[in-house]
């Protein structure tokens, strides 16, 4: 099955951008964000803000999970 880039849906802060891109490379989301954090200060703040606001357009949201069922529980 192909891995793709979604915007994540159960670690998201803001869009899920960040929760996204560590689903995608396994690595843990807090890391990313205090990354991006440090990176968007050192850098004037408008470049981070304009990548994370194009990231948040141009990635699509994750599909909704199906809802869980319980076929083996009788009524």
């Amino acid at each position: 099955m192909e891995k793709k880039l979604t915007r994540s849906r159960e670690h998201r802060v803001l869009a899920g951008v960040m929760g996204g891109l560590g689903e995608f490379f396994g690595v843990d989301p807090v890391l990313l964000r205090l990354g991006y954090l440090i990176l968007t200060v050192f850098t004037g703040f408008v470049p981070g803000i304009v990548g994370y606001a194009l990231a948040i357009v141009i990635v699509p949201e994750a599909p909704h999970a199906a809802p869980k069922t319980n076929d083996s529980d009788p009524v």
